[in-house]
């Protein structure tokens, strides 16, 4: 069983979107997994996700509707076995919070699961237009299914 961590800026696009999504594939393949999201900062705890982002996802069959907002915090490392982040500079904002190496070593940017290594951020959507939306949807979606077969 594996116990997975998203995290981007505010946890309104980027990371609840992944969270949904693996949430449906953790259904779909009945992969009994632990699944979050958070953000690094605290500007939308207890919010649902941005409208964009969740009438895109349910355009394309995942329900984001029951997910809120939250911050991230320094016991997420004990609690999870991944933590994905959706950029650098969540990426450095979460190291800021680990206590030693097996935290760190807990952490990478998501896209490094479809292209090691690449070191490729999951792009903003949130000042974009629907298109950019959908991108990160489609991007998002493809992470997800390699990170399933990938883990599984």
């Amino acid at each position: 069983m594996q116990k997975v961590l998203f995290v981007c800026l505010g946890n309104i696009c980027r990371s609840p979107l992944a969270e949904g999504i693996m949430l449906h594939l953790n259904d779909k393949h009945n992969l009994n997994w632990t699944i979050d999201s958070a953000g690094t900062a605290n500007y939308h705890v207890g919010e649902a996700p941005d409208r964009r982002t969740i009438a895109n996802a349910k355009k394309n069959g995942v329900d984001l509707s029951s997910l809120r907002a939250r911050q991230f915090k320094a016991n997420d490392f004990d609690e999870f076995d991944r933590i994905f982040v959706m950029d650098k500079s969540n990426l450095q904002n979460v190291l800021k919070h680990a206590k030693h190496d097996e935290h760190k070593n807990k952490v990478d940017l998501f896209l490094n699961v479809l292209h090691p290594d690449s070191h490729s951020e999951v792009p903003d959507p949130y000042y974009g237009t629907e298109h950019n939306f959908e991108h990160v949807f489609q991007l998002v979606y493809k992470a997800c299914e390699e990170m399933r077969v990938k883990y599984s």
